[in-house]
């Protein structure tokens, strides 16, 4: 997929991790995210479920679950579109213009609406604690240690079962 990064989740066609980044000129301009994604059985009839999985501060993102505003999608999704569609033009359309009135972080969506200087920097914050990319690599690397660790235990409770 051009310029992301896609990896399998479990190596499972359904279900990947995009690396996407911040489109230039926003605040959001040098954050990294993981955008996890489902393709339904009946894709692309219907719209995959995407999701960011590194917290990031938009009215149309829930902040907690990372979930994108379905609406936003669903009111232009059509089979003709691909996934590259939804990565470098729906989810940089979405960062650079928000919705605040159709929001699923409503604080966001008030903040934007009372003081949008306050909502940038909020952004920009937000862009610095959770979505720079040395931060992306230092999660993966320790997913990799916890399922190393996994393995190990498992290899352990196996040898306490043989005595």
């Amino acid at each position: 997929m051009s310029d992301h990064e896609v990896n399998l989740i479990e190596d499972l066609m359904q279900q990947f991790f995009v690396i996407f980044k911040g489109p230039k000129d926003t605040p959001y301009a040098g954050g990294t995210w993981k955008v996890r994604v489902e393709l339904p059985d009946q894709y692309p009839l219907k719209l995959p479920s995407i999701g960011f999985v590194n917290r990031i501060y938009h009215p149309n993102i829930d902040e907690c679950s990372g979930s994108v505003c379905l609406d936003v999608i669903n009111q232009t999704w059509s089979p003709m579109f691909g996934l590259l569609n939804i990565f470098e033009n729906f989810l940089p359309h979405l960062l650079r213009y928000a919705n605040p009135s159709d929001p699923l972080n409503l604080e966001a969506s008030n903040l934007m609406n009372k003081d949008e200087s306050r909502y940038t920097d909020m952004v920009k914050k937000y862009v610095q604690q959770y979505a720079l990319e040395d931060l992306l690599t230092k999660e993966g690397e320790n997913s990799e240690e916890e399922n190393e660790d996994d393995e190990l235990s498992d290899v352990g409770s196996l040898s306490d079962d043989d005595d």
